[in-house]
């Protein structure tokens, strides 16, 4: 027997006066039990029981062990049922890291919801760019978008994250319509600071890669702000589709060569739920990914009603 299970064996048989009746409620043999007892004893170096032929008694040392074993057990059964609840119903602090865009535009929309629907769920969100360490930072979820690397974390797919190239129309106007990469290449590029070169790669239907070089006098370090830019005409961007979406449907931008593929690397992307690894899913965060994958769609909100290609 284990620590835990010696300490019930000591105190039923106290309450039951008896190794044989401690030994049947828990199936036991009596043998089982006598040890058990027995491996306290010599823990503690002092006897618990007096024993006679016919009840067993309990020794002064055996009363005051046996008052605070009660508590113990108890306060386990207490924290056992806490964690039980716990796990039963979405509750207690949910600490979630988002990308900072990504989290204005679409994660913020869908808290209101998932509030009122989640009462007892309380939220510290912190929104950055900069990949923290789920497990060191007590993150219980981040939003994750792009490649993931390989790590202990567990992910799940929340929607795919595509790239658009896109101008206003009011810069094609001044430059004329882009029907190749060459035309792409004459325009103005806004330059994007959080990748690591300033290229985009292009492939097109036939599965021909075009590496073409950018060349432009404005660069951004934030999507939003890039989004901005592109609306005033200063120059052609290649946005993520969930940053892009919106303006495409309102016309506001035009996508750009858009039987192409066009991103920054090559790689499958995605964007993610990702947690720490445990055998059991905190019910918080699997209430948080749930209704955030079925809040976002499939395909997801910013790609429906898309211009058509």
């Amino acid at each position: 027997m284990d620590e835990l299970a010696r300490l019930r064996a000591f105190v039923r048989a106290a309450e039951l006066g008896s190794f044989s009746g401690a030994a049947r409620e828990a199936r036991l043999p009596p043998s089982s039990v006598s040890r058990a007892i027995a491996a306290l004893e010599a823990e503690l170096g002092a006897a618990l029981f007096n024993r006679s032929t016919r009840k067993l008694h309990l020794t002064e040392v055996g009363f005051a062990f046996l008052d605070r074993a009660r508590r113990v057990l108890a306060e386990l059964d207490e924290a056992r049922a806490v964690a039980a609840d716990l796990n039963a119903r979405p509750q207690g602090l949910l600490r979630l890291n988002v990308p900072s865009a990504f989290g204005r535009l679409h994660v913020m929309p869908f808290l209101p919801g998932f509030a009122a629907a989640w009462p007892d769920i309380r939220i510290d969100l912190t929104l950055s760019d900069s990949v923290v360490d789920i497990i060191d930072s007590g993150t219980d979820l981040a939003i994750r978008i792009g490649a993931l690397e390989e790590s202990r974390l567990i992910a799940r797919k929340l929607a795919p994250h595509r790239r658009v190239l896109c101008a206003a129309p009011a810069l094609l106007a001044r430059h004329g319509p882009v029907a190749t990469p060459d035309d792409l290449a004459s325009l103005p590029h806004l330059l994007f600071a959080l990748q690591p070169h300033d290229r985009w790669l292009l492939t097109d239907p036939g599965g021909h890669r075009h590496d073409m070089p950018l060349t432009g006098r404005l660069r951004l370090n934030d999507s939003e702000a890039l989004l901005a830019a592109a609306r005033a005409g200063l120059g052609a961007a290649l946005l993520p589709f969930w940053v892009a979406g919106a303006a495409l449907r309102a016309g506001e931008l035009v996508r750009l060569l858009p039987d192409h593929q066009a991103m920054f690397w090559p790689g499958e992307r995605f964007i993610w739920a990702v947690y720490p690894p445990k055998r059991v899913v905190p019910p918080k965060v699997r209430a948080f990914i749930d209704g955030f994958a079925t809040h976002l769609g499939a395909p997801p909100y910013w790609e429906r009603d898309a211009p058509p290609p």
